[in-house]
């Protein structure tokens, strides 16, 4: 059984209400609506249907509402950040495979 500590030290874990994330973000609930339908974040959805939010999400939310507030438009924004998400799972991947490579030993 998972611990308290753990639980909240994992980057994924829906702790974030869809207010108090607002809040964190400095966006608006319709913001973050906005977000899910243009697929940047898919929150998690309680037993009682309500969203909620992890500390990861709430990163790329606050980053799509930083280039929206510097005039990108929040379709180009979303995907922009997706591409960025996605370089960069590939970038760990291949340093993961590079490590993992047997040294030349000729």
């Amino acid at each position: 059984m998972a611990q308290p500590d753990d639980i909240f030290g994992d980057d994924d874990y829906p702790a974030y209400t869809m207010g108090r994330a607002a809040e964190i973000v400095g966006a608006s609930q319709e913001f973050l609506r906005r977000l899910d339908e243009q697929k940047l974040i898919s929150p998690f959805r309680s037993t009682g249907g309500h969203r909620r939010y992890s500390r990861y999400q709430l990163r790329l939310a606050a980053r799509a509402r930083e280039m929206v507030d510097q005039g990108t438009a929040l379709e180009a924004a979303c995907r922009i950040i997706i591409l960025e998400d996605q370089l960069e799972e590939a970038l760990q991947l291949n340093r993961k495979l590079k490590q993992q490579e047997p040294t030349d030993m000729t």
